[in-house]
């Protein structure tokens, strides 16, 4: 049987989404933070390439 669904959030982290990448992306690869009602939206470029959105609610 597999481990538990669910994640602490304090091991939770920002991770490049992009094909056979996975660095860590932080504030100095914060390219846009969007707040509306609905949540916050960030974009996060990586060293590769690959953008990476976030949704917080």
């Amino acid at each position: 049987m597999a481990g538990p669904a669910y994640v602490m959030l304090e091991d939770l982290r920002c991770v490049c989404d992009g094909r056979n990448c996975e660095r860590a992306l932080g504030e100095n690869d914060l390219m846009l933070r969007m707040t509306t009602d609905a949540g916050e939206r960030r974009a996060y470029e990586c060293a590769c390439g690959a953008v990476t959105v976030t949704v917080v609610r």
